[in-house]
């Protein structure tokens, strides 16, 4: 009898799940694991949508790629749904063999007919993300005829350019690669949406685990897939919406949740002297950044673009607000990635500021807002910097948002400022190159909206030169190729890049295997287990 996910869970089931764990029972199932977890930048949980953090993450435990790489080792590239692959001699067409047997969560069989219909679909709805296997020539126009089902267990994909053949391939590894179950997706289209409206909210996936209940600013759970190859020890994981980084702790200290995944350096450093609560840490593909909007007049100027790389104090941010979970880093690309440059030039000078901002005829500073979230450690890094800015002049007023509403102006456009996380798509340097250094149109209506074009900037050359990274095959000559993009970045690009992340997780001792990859959707609960 086939299963289908159990979306029609009471809301009393869901509350009881999310807030039931009390200080009398003071300690969680013993077949469950509880997150305490800021979660209220999650929008969709369809993978042709998801492109935030925590939704990435849920659905690297509940999607299947036809991809992957080994994290401990991001060179090594394996297939997921795939069992093996070729590349045709003019290095366009590549031909997959699907895994036979396996099975979605709803009972339904995984062909090449699922994969080639999640694949074109992503390109089809174009959401956020589609740009990651539109920059391959695909448009909802010809991906039915680019990528073809060839037998019941195998397809082909032809993209417009022979590109470097490792850049397609971690390409298939994001999220929006994520195969989805035909059958049961169709079954819910309405009017022609490819079952977008009803997938936002549901689940058609073949992961460890299947999405049980989704409630926004509230809770997530999964509940064990039994049709996945490899059992999930635990039966569920429950996501729950903690914003205040001192509720978190104090759940954790309690037995109320066995992760707390938001405490700020204080906690931390508090926590890990508690003989029942261990600290894990794992360095991140993602860096913190300001975003400077180029319609602002005043940020539009190359001289004021510079003045703010020196009004930030970086070590000051890393060693305090950020301890324990970011170091200084001033390039786009992070660290471990091929052509990655550590050249940190910038450096709190106040004076060297002022002089830049007068050459931009702003002797006595000007105004200007920036975006933050409320989470804390975002708010605490904003007001450091407004505090430094405010040294050489710069009015900076903070205008505070949850994070839906601060990327949701942001993508319009409509900031000044904008501080926030960038975390790589896939594990290649284009990943962050096409976003920080390329932008093909710079118009309000343009089809691919990289970093770039949020804040309104054209790259000038960096484009040709960027879309001709991707073309070298020889990886040295690559490497060469993206060090220059970095530092024609860092010189004169509308960002002010301060931070690599270090993601940090505190866990009851009695929690063993949650593994913290080096992106949001490759930290895994799959083998997660409680002793």
């Amino acid at each position: 009898m086939k299963r289908l996910p159990k979306f029609f869970l009471s809301a009393a089931l869901v509350a009881t799940m999310a807030t039931s764990f009390s200080a009398v029972q003071a300690a969680t199932p013993p077949d469950t694991l509880v997150h305490a977890w800021q979660i209220d930048d999650i929008i969709s949980l369809d993978p042709a949508e998801i492109f935030e953090f925590s939704s990435s993450e849920i659905a690297g435990n509940t999607y299947e790629r036809l991809i992957n790489y080994d994290i401990k080792d991001v060179s090594k590239i394996y297939g997921e749904v795939a069992e093996s692959w070729t590349v045709s001699d003019d290095g366009k067409t590549y031909t997959f063999k699907i895994r036979q047997n396996k099975k979605f969560a709803s009972g339904n069989p995984l062909t090449a007919e699922d994969v080639v219909f999640s694949l074109q679909r992503a390109v089809i709805l174009d959401k956020s993300p589609a740009f990651i296997l539109g920059q391959f020539g695909f448009d909802k126009n010809n991906v039915k005829d680019k990528i073809k089902q060839t037998g019941p267990y195998e397809f082909t994909m032809e993209t417009d350019k022979a590109y470097a053949p490792t850049f397609v391939l971690y390409c298939l590894t994001s999220t929006v690669a994520s195969i989805v179950d035909k059958k049961l997706t169709m079954q819910n289209e309405k009017d022609g949406d490819l079952g977008y409206n009803w997938l936002k909210t549901h689940y058609a996936g073949s992961g460890p685990f299947s999405i049980r209940d989704w409630k926004a600013n509230e809770v997530v759970v999964l509940e064990r897939n039994p049709n996945y190859e490899k059992k999930a020890p635990l039966a569920r994981v429950i996501y729950r919406h903690i914003k205040e980084t001192a509720t978190q702790r104090l759940l954790l200290e309690k037995g109320d949740v066995d992760i707390a995944r938001n405490l700020n350096p204080e906690e931390i450093a508090a926590v890990s002297k508690n003989p029942d609560i261990k600290v894990d840490s794992a360095p991140k593909g993602t860096v913190w950044y300001l975003g400077l909007n180029q319609k602002n007049p005043n940020l539009a100027k190359p001289e004021v673009r510079k003045a703010l790389k020196y009004l930030v104090d970086y070590a000051a941010i890393a060693d305090t607000i950020m301890k324990y979970k970011g170091e200084v880093h001033q390039a786009f690309l992070p660290k471990g990635y091929l052509g990655a440059i550590n050249d940190n030039p910038y450096k709190l000078d106040v004076a060297k500021a002022k002089d830049l901002l007068a050459q931009a005829g702003l002797k006595d500073g000007f105004s200007v807002t920036m975006d933050t979230t409320s989470r804390p450690e975002t708010t605490g890094i904003a007001q450091a910097i407004q505090s430094t800015f405010a040294q050489a002049g710069v009015k900076l007023e903070l205008i505070p948002g949850d994070n839906k509403q601060t990327l949701t102006k942001y993508r319009a456009r409509q900031h000044d400022i904008y501080i926030g996380e960038w975390g790589s798509d896939y594990q290649d340097p284009n990943s962050n190159a096409d976003t920080f250094a390329a932008n093909d149109d710079n118009s309000d209506n343009a089809k691919a909206k990289p970093l770039a074009w949020r804040n309104a900037w054209d790259p000038g050359p960096l484009t040709a030169k960027t879309r001709a990274a991707v073309m070298e095959r020889d990886a040295e000559k690559r490497a060469q190729m993206y060090e220059e993009l970095q530092k024609a970045v860092l010189d004169d690009g509308p960002f002010v890049i301060f931070l690599q992340k270090i993601e940090v997780a505190a866990e009851r001792k009695n929690v063993d295997g949650f593994v913290m990859g080096p992106s949001f959707d490759t930290n895994s609960v799959a083998q997660a287990k409680k002793n």
